[in-house]
């Protein structure tokens, strides 16, 4: 980059903002997405809107590409920058603007991290339902603009569900205010849900109001233990029909309670072909009737165990076979792609056994758990990201994957987007008249494609 354009960024955002020193910028070449780095050639840390817009503004004069970035924690590539340029680091804005308890609202910026906001917002009682497995690292931001959901997305839904407006800076600099506090807004195109989910191709995130919802007063949780796929299927689909919705129904396959029963030694049956994990919370006479409820399902579609937990302690032993989910599957080789293939959730069990019969014909470890309520699987493959004639079989594998998810009646993700990772299948799923619909919209908000280019629907 030349150094009158490294100086124009300097005067803006102040020199210590501005780095180009080859080791600093190795630090922003990746995220957490195996298999994909380039490096930029500055990061630039802005510290409020205006600065935003100057930058954009200097950069689409110059048609040089930015990367909005976060806490790097996205799993699609999301952040990588691809193409070099300025890595538009937004950590800096990390303050809570506002806690309104008489509209259950916040207002935030997008450098804040998730669990802030929530251990901020709940001295009022109240929660920010989305809950990301890195809910301790990632930026409010970085969670809108890839849509993320988490364990407690079949009742509560994702982020684009709690967005209720926000500030953008277009590619341009000019800036745009969408949404608002009100609970009704029927008025125009919804633009809030477009930039919502949008990755960062459409324009930078520099404010957001959420919607907040009072904290459950009480929960419970339970295991049930399944000898048989179907059966923990079955049970899946008899607990929402029952009029239950959880708030968190979780599965665990075969090969990942194996795996976690190696690392943790929680006391999961290593011959079980699947473990569910449930958690009903609400007004607490009612979470007591739920739970016995999902419990008569659950033996009614032949669950082999049912534990319920009688306190916090036995709440805290269930939920730790989830958490322990990913990191005794990551201990098993140097390099983990966790995947979100997303299905009906009556389409479960075949999606799992789809995965096994990828991983056995491709000799690939793939350990399969994640949000079976609403269909939101996490196919885990473990590798070794240096063995090139390992990565063509795993590579081999993910397509038959994805190609699954979407014959079901699937979608490539349920919470991680698709930045680079999934790129290729997007034609797959949304046929090429969708393609260029989303591409026209790129391309009339970013004409000179400089917004995290060749992400999400690829080349303008």
């Amino acid at each position: 980059m030349e150094s009158c354009l490294l100086n124009e960024l300097r005067r803006i955002v102040g020199t210590a903002y501005v780095l180009t020193d080859k080791e600093d910028l190795l630090c922003y070449a990746y995220d957490a997405t195996p298999g994909f780095s380039h490096m930029p050639d500055a990061v630039v840390s802005p510290a409020n809107t205006n600065e935003v817009s100057q930058v954009l503004a200097l950069a689409n004069a110059e048609k040089i590409p930015v990367y909005p970035r976060g806490s790097g924690t996205n799993l699609s590539a999301g952040t990588v920058p691809t193409k070099g340029g300025i890595v538009l680091q937004m950590t800096r804005f990390d303050k809570i603007l506002e806690i309104d308890e008489a509209n259950l609202v916040a207002t935030a910026e997008p450098g804040v991290i998730v669990a802030a906001l929530n251990k901020a917002v709940e001295q009022f009682g109240l929660i920010y339902p989305p809950d990301p497995g890195t809910v301790a690292t990632a930026t409010l931001g970085g969670t809108v603009a890839e849509n993320a959901g988490g364990l407690r997305g079949l009742k509560y839904g994702v982020s684009k569900h709690y967005v209720m407006g926000l500030e953008v800076v277009l590619a341009d600099g000019s800036i745009l205010q969408t949404g608002g506090k009100n609970v009704k807004d029927v008025a125009g195109y919804d633009l809030t849900k477009l930039f919502t989910g949008s990755e960062g191709t459409l324009g930078v995130i520099t404010k957001i109001i959420v919607k907040l919802v009072p904290a459950p007063e009480a929960k419970k949780s339970m295991m049930a233990i399944f000898s048989n796929l179907d059966n923990a299927g079955n049970s899946i689909a008899a607990i929402i029909a029952s009029k239950i919705i959880p708030a968190t129904l979780e599965i665990l396959d075969n090969a990942t309670i194996r795996t976690v029963e190696d690392y943790a030694k929680v006391g999961l049956p290593t011959e079980a072909e699947a473990v569910l994990l449930i958690e009903v919370d609400g007004i607490p006479e009612v979470v007591e009737k739920e739970a016995a409820k999902v419990v008569e399902v659950l033996k009614a579609n032949h669950a082999d165990q049912i534990q319920v937990a009688k306190d916090a302690a036995e709440r805290d032993k269930i939920w730790a076979a989830r958490r322990a989910a990913l990191p005794a599957l990551a201990k098993l080789r140097p390099t983990t792609f966790t995947e979100d293939a997303t299905v009906p959730r009556s389409k479960v069990p075949e999606m799992i056994r789809a995965v096994n019969q990828a991983a056995a014909k491709h000799k690939v470890t793939i350990g399969t758990f994640g949000h079976a309520g609403d269909g939101n699987l996490h196919p885990t493959i473990v590798c070794d990201l240096r063995d090139k004639e390992e990565m063509e079989r795993v590579y081999k594998a993910m397509d038959e994957i994805f190609t699954t998810a979407i014959r079901l009646g699937g979608t490539l993700s349920g919470e991680h987007g698709i930045g680079l990772g999934k790129l290729k299948y997007m034609e797959d799923q949304f046929g090429e008249v969708g393609m260029k619909t989303m591409r026209a919209i790129k391309k009339a908000l970013d004409p000179n494609c400089i917004l995290n280019p060749g992400k999400l629907v690829g080349e303008c």
